[in-house]
């Protein structure tokens, strides 16, 4: 997979979660905090990441650069949503992604619904199906985004044009 320079891209940030980690040590317990971070252009572009630290601040700031070293590059069809069906899946965690029409809006759960909008798809519905950790929901929903193809990358691995794949 070809590797996606962050620095060319105008990247927005949304926390889909922020979680108190404590450890019992000698002297009592430290706080420390978890933060997943997605990010997106809202043009194609989206990618998830984790960060933590002792303080919510740079642990956002560190899952922001881990998020910009996952980007992806989405394709997408003219009304903004997906070309076909598929089912993502991380971990046990499995999100089905369904192509909508122009109006429909983006149907989907939290977790998901943050990867989609930043990849700047506006019209899916989503089931997320199995496991609910915030975590491999939102990876689930960018690999399953990851698999979708073109029709004209199907028709040019079949060795025929769009028309004839298409009908």
């Amino acid at each position: 997979m070809k590797r996606i320079d962050p620095s060319t891209l105008d990247l927005q940030d949304k926390v889909v979660a922020i979680n108190r980690v404590s450890k019992t040590v000698k002297g009592g317990r430290t706080m420390r905090f978890a933060a997943l971070v997605v990010v997106g252009d809202g043009n194609g572009h989206v990618g998830c990441g984790m960060g933590k630290a002792a303080e919510v601040p740079e642990a956002i700031r560190k899952g922001k650069e881990d998020a910009m070293k996952n980007i992806v590059k989405i394709s997408r069809n003219e009304v903004d949503s997906i070309y076909h069906e598929i089912t993502g899946t991380f971990g046990s965690a499995s999100v089905l992604l369904m192509p909508a029409a122009e109006g429909t809006g983006i149907i989907a759960g939290g977790p998901a619904r943050a990867a989609l909008e930043l990849a700047g798809i506006r019209n899916i519905r989503a089931k997320s199906m199995g496991s609910n950790n915030k975590r491999n929901v939102v990876s689930a929903t960018i690999a399953g985004l990851a698999q979708c193809t073109t029709p004209e990358a199907v028709a040019k691995l079949r060795g025929v044009t769009v028309e004839e794949l298409m009908g």
